[in-house]
């Protein structure tokens, strides 16, 4: 399935294309532009226009729906496919799909898997457990006031660079739309109400985002817990924080380490956990 990825920088878009087990409404396979096409109020259908867009789950949660059964719209732009990240809180197995609940410290949506029994054991779907951060490729719908996303692709994440990178190109993206390109005429837009990307709605909301001050460490304080709160205190992220194990990997030292220095500024009052005593971020008073 051929398909539209929104590109930024250069104010365009580049074609990519990926394999679709399933649909995001049932078992099968989705195959050609078809697979992809909408109805418009006119009844006319509007073949190779898919887009796909990295969201945070609060913009999917805040997205306007224009008419029922029409794409949802995020920023004024409509989404026919999103790619998001998160982890798995709950797992709910059916006859005919599996929903997992995903959390990216933004919102949590359900996110649908369905079944495919006839897919031979090489093509089997990787199924997510409690507690796996994952990629999710895939299509937001409402049904009874209720927002789901049908999964194309679900792919486990094992590089955590994957979660930030994830979050800057959605910040990149929705900058764009509410923006305009980077040095346009358009540069000081304001964002549209209600659009925002994180809990606050700011539209570049973090948590230790670059440049912030600090407070002052106590003298006590170790070499390797300074480095870890200061990585905790300028590293962009959401209001999940940071993970042990992203923590470990960018600053190289060994994850032991780092859990000993979280002991010392959970200690301090400097820090807290946030999904799980993994997930830590700063505390600001």
């Amino acid at each position: 399935m051929s398909m539209y990825y929104y590109g930024y920088n250069a104010g365009g878009y580049t074609t990519t294309s990926y394999g679709a087990q399933g649909g995001a409404d049932g078992g099968g396979f989705l195959g050609g532009s078809q697979a992809g096409s909408q109805d418009t109020p006119g009844g006319t259908k509007r073949y190779g226009q898919d887009t796909l867009r990295p969201v945070t789950i609060k913009q999917l949660l805040d997205a306007v729906f224009p008419y029922p059964d029409a794409e949802a719209k995020v920023d004024g732009t409509s989404l026919t496919q999103v790619d998001l990240v998160g982890r798995v809180s709950t797992v709910s197995a059916q006859a005919t799909n599996t929903t997992y609940k995903i959390d990216d410290g933004t919102g949590v949506i359900e996110v649908k898997q369905w079944v495919d029994g006839d897919a031979p054991p090489e093509l089997q779907k990787y199924t997510p457990k409690e507690g796996d951060y994952v990629h999710v490729w895939g299509k937001l719908k409402e049904f009874n006031n209720r927002r789901h996303v049908g999964s194309h692709v679900i792919h486990p994440i094992t590089d955590f660079n994957e979660i930030s990178y994830h979050l800057l190109h959605a910040t990149a993206v929705h900058l764009y739309f509410t923006r305009g390109p980077l040095g346009g005429a358009n540069g000081a837009a304001v964002k549209s109400e209600g659009q925002g990307m994180f809990v606050d709605g700011g539209y570049g909301a973090t948590n230790g985002a670059p440049g912030a001050v600090g407070k002052k460490l106590p003298p006590r304080i170790s070499p390797i817990a300074r480095k870890v709160y200061e990585f905790l205190q300028s590293t962009p992220q959401n209001n999940e924080g940071l993970h042990v194990h992203n923590i470990s990997h960018q600053l190289n030292i060994p994850a032991n380490e780092v859990f000993k220095a979280g002991d010392e500024l959970l200690g301090e009052g400097l820090i807290y956990t946030t999904l799980d005593d993994e997930t830590w971020a700063v505390l600001e008073y």
